[in-house]
C-alpha cells in the first residue's frame, strides 16, 4: 500500500473551482493504484465538467480496460476522454471550446509511470532535491526551449497561462510518456499551476521536506495554505504520494 493525500482549493481569486483530483492507492483493473490531477478551462461550469469528466472517464476506461501494458492502457483513456471531451462540447453550446490539462500516474514496483497533457505537473522530491518529471505543454516552455525566456522568468511572463495542448482542444490529443526509477525517501507530487505559479520550486521542496510535516496531509494542506498566501490567483490542486519504504527498495 501506498501513503497518500489529495486535495483541492478554490484559492482567493475565484469563483468556481475548476480543479479536480483523484487518488486509488487500491488496484483499479490491471492498474495497481492510479492517480490524476485535472485543471479544467472554459466558460462557466465548462471548465469544472471538462476536468471532472475527463478523470473519470480516464478512471472508467482504466478500469474496464483488458490491456497489460500500462503505458498502452492510459494511452487508450486519454484518447478516449479527449473524444468524450470533443463530443460533449460539440453537443452542448454551453460547454463549447472547454478543455483541461491531465496528469496521469501509477506506481508499478519501484518505477513511476506518468502521463501529461498541458501544464499540470508531477514532481519527485527526495534526496536528490525537487524534479520536475513532466515537461509543460505551454507558450512559455515553448519559449525557453528556443532559447527566448529565461527559466526564472516564466512564472512572471504575461503568457504564462497559455497552453500548447489540452484534452479537448484537438480531435486527437498528445500525451508526453515518462518512466522514473524510485528512490527510497522519494515524495511524489501532483499539482495544477495553481500552486506552482505562486511558490518557487524550491518552496515547493522546503515545504515537503519539513521534518516537522509528518504527515502528507500536513504537507499538502501547507503547499495550500502557502499558494494562498501568496496571492491564490487560482485553483490549487495537490495530489501527494509517498511509497513505502520496502516497497521502493525491492
Amino acid at each position: 500500500m501506498l501513503e497518500t493525500y489529495s486535495v483541492t482549493d478554490i484559492g482567493r481569486k475565484r469563483q468556481l473551482n475548476q480543479d479536480y483530483v483523484f487518488s486509488s492507492a487500491k488496484p483499479l483493473g490491471n492498474m495497481p493504484n492510479l492517480f490524476i490531477v485535472a485543471d479544467g478551462m472554459g466558460g462557466h461550469n465548462a471548465g469544472d465538467y471538462a476536468s471532472k469528466c475527463t478523470a473519470e472517464t480516464v478512471v472508467g476506461e482504466i478500469r474496464n480496460s483488458f490491456e497489460k501494458n500500462p503505458t498502452i492502457i492510459i494511452q487508450k483513456a486519454i484518447q478516449a476522454a479527449n473524444k468524450k471531451i470533443r463530443e460533449t462540447a460539440a453537443s452542448d453550446e454551453n460547454l463549447f471550446g472547454m478543455g483541461t490539462t491531465l496528469v496521469v500516474a501509477t506506481i508499478i514496483g519501484k518505477y513511476l509511470q506518468v502521463a501529461n497533457v498541458g501544464d499540470s505537473r508531477l514532481y519527485i522530491i527526495g534526496k536528490k532535491g525537487i524534479r520536475q518529471i513532466t515537461k509543460d505543454h505551454s507558450l512559455v516552455e515553448e519559449m525557453i526551449r528556443l532559447g527566448g525566456l529565461a527559466r526564472e522568468d516564466a512564472r512572471k511572463h504575461p503568457d504564462k497561462n497559455i497552453i500548447t495542448r489540452a484534452i479537448g482542444a484537438k480531435d486527437e490529443v498528445e500525451a508526453d510518456f515518462f518512466t522514473e526509477e524510485l528512490q527510497p525517501g522519494d515524495i511524489i507530487l501532483m499539482c495544477s499551476d495553481g500552486l506552482t505559479n505562486m511558490l518557487e520550486d524550491r518552496e515547493i521542496e522546503e515545504i515537503v521536506r519539513n521534518e516537522e510535516l509528518e504527515e502528507l496531509i500536513q504537507k499538502g494542506d501547507a503547499l495550500i495554505n502557502a499558494a494562498n498566501n501568496n496571492g491564490g490567483k487560482d485553483n490549487i490542486a495537490v495530489v501527494l504520494v509517498k511509497p513505502f519504504e520496502d516497497e521502493v527498495e525491492k
